[in-house]
């Protein structure tokens, strides 16, 4: 690729795919694309999904096609909103049919640095399950919690924050926005589960690969995000804010990591119950200290309920592994 800048050595950016998710953001979707522009190296492909957005979008998408080369750009609107988790499950689709070799999910609220492929690059050769760090909104080094309590299904809040001289730390979850994830990992774990919409799939996708490769979450400042969102500053961490939808689905896609537990054998009811309490207390601190409300509990409840439904749903598989999938295809 001409112009590409530097690249790590035994790493071909062209193999590479960016893979955003969007909805009615067009605004902070260019401002990503453009971010894309001034990067070098650039990726082969860029796959934008569109989860049916009713703004100019599609306009957006199409302004910067020219600018994007020699990069690929290929637009994929959804029939309906299907949540970040239908979003990302239809990018990473796209991107591994197109052959890419490493795919970096990302959503529509963050820039890329201009290094930041280059950055993710020079670990390839190490590990097959990559997260990069990113800046927040106000420029502060965002904190990911990186490591989960299996047992309980949840973060870890107080996982060390800093990195030795390694440069990385192993993790065994996953954050789509900066995911990098070889292709060989999707092959042997599947696609992301639509079925989640949104909350938790990134989590349990992470672990998944951490099952079958050793993640990382690597020292390499590599996004910035361009959305502030109101928090609660702790200190040492920060609470965002949430949503009456992001509070429903918190509560009811516990039942969907049960489901993957009970499948793989790690199923620990007294400890996954004590996850559970743990999260739905924290979201009432979240209601109290960061909303400063108590309205919204109900849909806590709510979610809780419905997971009842799906956790007594004798039919229910968890996402194949794609070899799989393409053979009973």
């Amino acid at each position: 690729m001409s112009g590409a800048g530097p690249r790590p050595q035994g790493f071909d950016p062209t193999t590479a795919t960016i893979a955003i998710v969007t909805y009615n953001r067009s605004g902070l979707l260019a401002r990503l694309l453009t971010s894309i522009t001034e990067m070098q190296p650039k990726p082969g492909h860029i796959v934008v999904v569109d989860n049916a957005s009713t703004d100019d979008t599609a306009d957006v998408v199409e302004s910067f096609r020219e600018a994007l080369e020699p990069s690929t750009l290929v637009y994929r609107r959804m029939e309906t909103n299907t949540g970040g988790s239908g979003g990302f499950s239809e990018g990473m689709r796209l991107a591994y049919e197109l052959g890419s070799e490493w795919i970096w999910l990302m959503d529509d609220d963050v820039e890329v640095l201009p290094d930041g492929l280059a950055k993710m690059g020079k670990w390839s050769a190490r590990f097959r399950s990559i997260q990069g760090r990113r800046y927040d909104y106000d420029g502060s080094a965002f904190y990911w919690q990186y490591r989960i309590a299996e047992p309980m299904g949840i973060p870890i809040p107080f996982a060390p924050a800093g990195f030795d001289g390694s440069g990385y730390k192993p993790m065994n979850s996953g954050c789509f926005e900066g995911m990098f994830i070889h292709r060989d990992i999707v092959r042997q774990i599947g696609l992301p589960d639509p079925r989640f919409f949104i909350y938790w799939d990134d989590q349990m996708y992470g672990w998944l690969a951490s099952r079958v490769t050793q993640s990382v979450i690597v020292d390499e400042f590599v996004l910035r995000r361009t959305r502030e969102i109101k928090q609660w500053d702790m200190g040492i961490r920060h609470m965002n804010a949430s949503s009456n939808a992001y509070r429903y689905y918190i509560m009811r896609n516990r039942a969907y990591i049960k489901k993957y537990y009970r499948e793989l054998g790690v199923y620990n009811p007294v400890l996954f119950a004590l996850g559970t309490a743990l999260t739905f207390g924290k979201e009432l601190i979240r209601l109290v200290f960061v909303e400063r409300t108590v309205r919204g509990t109900s849909n806590l409840f709510r979610g809780l309920r419905d997971g009842r439904r799906i956790s007594k749903d004798a039919s229910w598989r968890p996402m194949p592994p794609l070899e799989t999938a393409s053979a009973e295809s």
